[in-house]
Parts: structure tokens; sequence; C-alpha cells
């Protein structure tokens, strides 16, 4: 793994802390279930609003015409 510093010039210790949270990131990664992805937020779950109407002109109308990817 090869990690460029492209701006700034970090400390040794901030430059340890943000590796550290690469590896911790990729070592969870790696344990992980194959073909699973991570927690979905409800916010971002389409089926939160797919169940309900579809959006109707009105005040409250913008928030179901989100559907986040």
């Amino acid at each position: 793994m090869t990690i460029k510093v492209v701006r700034g010039n970090p400390t040794p210790e901030e430059l340890a802390a943000a590796l550290a949270v690469v590896r911790a990131r990729a070592a969870a990664a790696a344990t992980a279930a194959p073909g699973a992805s991570g927690p979905r937020d409800a916010w971002s779950d389409p089926a939160r609003i797919a169940g309900r109407r579809t959006p109707q002109p009105g005040p409250t109308g913008w928030a179901r015409s989100y559907w986040p990817g």
C-alpha cells in the first residue's frame, strides 16, 4: 500500500494517525463477508420511500423527490 501526500506538510504523528485509520478500515473490509456492502443509512435507502405514494405537488413534495444513489 502506498500513500502519497499531495498537499500540505503533515507531521509524523499526523501521518501515523491517518495511516492507522486507513489500515484499520482495510482490515475491517478484509474480514467482512464477500459481497456484503457496508451498513446502509436509513436516509439513503430507497425502500424508505418506495412503499409510499408518489410525490405530489405541494409544500412537502420535495421531501419525497430525492432518491439517493
